[in-house]
């Protein structure tokens, strides 16, 4: 099954995608920021990641466009509060394969997620 690579700063929120995509059978991994993303990206090699535009250190959109330097296919979705549409279509123009508006329901997450590993 596939790895995915959750990043977010908040804890509960990393706990609560990785026991729906654990019970849903993939292998999870986690960084808390934008600068642990990379890391953990170039060490883990994911399938998919899934990161939070807003995070000290280093923000999702600085790490997404590192990301894709370091790996131009990187499959990255974009997790967004409401409000941040300029942020959203960044993301997207410099290479976000898809985004979800926080709060978000298990189904978006798991079709997001399934659109991209097939």
């Amino acid at each position: 099954m596939a790895k995915i690579l959750i990043v977010d700063d908040a804890e509960f929120l990393r706990v609560r995608i990785s026991k729906m995509l654990t019970a849903d059978g993939y292998e999870v991994v986690e960084a808390e920021n934008g600068a642990r993303a990379i890391e953990t990206y170039k060490s883990a090699s994911p399938d998919v990641v899934l990161m939070d535009i807003t995070m000290p250190e280093m923000d999702g959109l600085t790490a997404l466009k590192e990301i894709r330097a370091i790996d131009p296919k990187a499959q990255i979705v974009m997790l967004t509060a409401l409000g941040q549409e300029s942020v959203v279509l960044e993301a997207i123009k410099s290479g976000a394969r898809d985004f979800i508006v926080k709060p978000f329901e298990r189904e978006r997450v798991l079709g997001a997620i399934n659109k991209l590993v097939g």
